[in-house]
């Protein structure tokens, strides 16, 4: 059984000398997560994100449940922008 947490224990962590988007290079190659079975046994999985993915913030995670929805909102924008701002693709 684990030991209960006494939260007057716990410091505050200052943030403010980090770095934003430190490990992002390494984490848009992947990630390992590795599940420790009672019975003693590992399961390693290893997720790479689709290529082209993208990630979206929380915030507009709540208004767009899929890609589906994400695609729709983002075509009806697409019409409301000039022709001249078409670009090509990035490759």
């Amino acid at each position: 059984m684990k030991k209960a947490i006494n939260t007057d224990e716990i410091k505050p962590v200052d943030f403010s000398g980090g770095i934003r988007g430190k490990h992002r290079a390494a984490s848009d190659k992947g990630y390992t997560v590795k599940v420790h079975r009672e019975d003693g046994t590992t399961i390693i999985h290893k997720f790479v994100p689709e290529k082209g993915a993208i990630v979206l913030d929380e915030d507009v995670r709540n208004y767009f449940p899929d890609s589906t929805t994400v695609n729709s909102a983002l075509r009806g924008l697409i019409k409301l922008l000039p022709q001249s701002r078409k670009r090509e693709r990035a490759t």
